[in-house]
């Protein structure tokens, strides 16, 4: 027997036997499976990249739907309890439940959802349901996240406080849905976030310098020129063009998704942006190209 095949039996038969495998796995360090989201009309792709060697729950699916496998091979446990290999390229209507799997080789998976919703978490919301432990596992994650973010959120003011903002004013200029256009783009989600409110979240890999998405364009808002949060220490920045455009650009390498959280909260410092509006602060220097 093909030896990864064999490791694929052994894992998936190790996993039967725990009490709680979604609570035991959740403990244990996450891998990176990156996921981007394509939209068309009245359809949205949700495509998740698994390395070999990985043992995957998956999140119960409400509604038969259509799957693609672009790539790879992966061993999951089929109705009847037996152990299936299924290999690229492969494509079926999945029926609504979930699928427990280990991954023999590297495979991109394709969900094919029928909606016109936008909006990842209304998207997963409507066709997903998310076990208990799952999230609660996500509750507590993301309550010591939101403790570590008091700096940020303190630092936050302070920035107001050097620009002459008040917090009024910058919350109603937040709110503000006269200059907003929202595009597709396919590594980024908009969810709620533990620094405030909602937050913009890197859901595959962008290498430090690499564009994350546009933020302005034509003088009006995208997602990212409305939802990116401030830190202190932020893992991008905004770049303005001479036509007045801007960029969010990666300070640093930024992962992405791990297991199946929503992704890496993409952050700025506010001084640097509000910098491109004129506004001087000390230590500041205007990012342009």
């Amino acid at each position: 027997m093909d030896l990864t095949v064999q490791n694929a039996e052994l894992a998936l038969k190790a996993l039967s036997e725990l009490k709680n495998p979604e609570k035991e796995l959740l403990a244990l360090e996450q891998t990176p499976c990156p996921i981007n989201h394509y939209f068309g009309p009245n359809l949205c792709i949700r495509e998740v990249f698994m390395p070999a060697g990985t043992l995957a729950i998956g999140h119960h699916q409400k509604f038969d739907h259509m799957n693609i496998m672009l790539k790879g091979k992966v061993m999951v446990i089929g109705d009847n309890g037996q152990f299936v290999t299924l290999t690229a390229p492969f494509m079926y209507v999945g029926k609504a439940g979930r699928k427990v799997g280990y991954v023999i080789e590297d495979v991109i998976w394709q969900n094919i959802y029928a909606t016109d919703l936008k909006n990842v978490d209304d998207i997963e919301n409507y066709f997903i349901e998310k076990s208990l432990d799952w999230q609660s596992d996500a509750d507590a994650k993301f309550a010591v996240d939101a403790l570590s973010h008091n700096a940020n959120r303190e630092d936050y003011l302070s920035v107001l406080f050097e620009s002459g903002i008040t917090h009024e004013t910058a919350r109603l200029q937040t709110e503000n849905e006269d200059d907003r256009i929202d595009i597709d783009n396919s590594n980024i989600r908009v969810s709620k976030s533990p620094i405030d409110g909602q937050g913009l979240f890197v859901t595959t890999m962008v290498k430090a310098g690499d564009v994350i998405c546009q933020a302005r364009i034509d003088g009006k808002r995208t997602q990212a020129g409305r939802y990116t949060n401030h830190a202190i220490n932020p893992n991008a920045k905004m770049v303005q063009y001479a036509n007045g455009d801007i960029d969010l650009i990666a300070l640093i390498d930024i992962k992405g998704c791990q297991g199946g959280d929503i992704g890496t909260e993409a952050t700025i410092d506010y001084r640097q942006a509000l910098s491109l509006s004129g506004i001087e602060f000390e230590g500041v220097k205007l990012c342009q190209a």
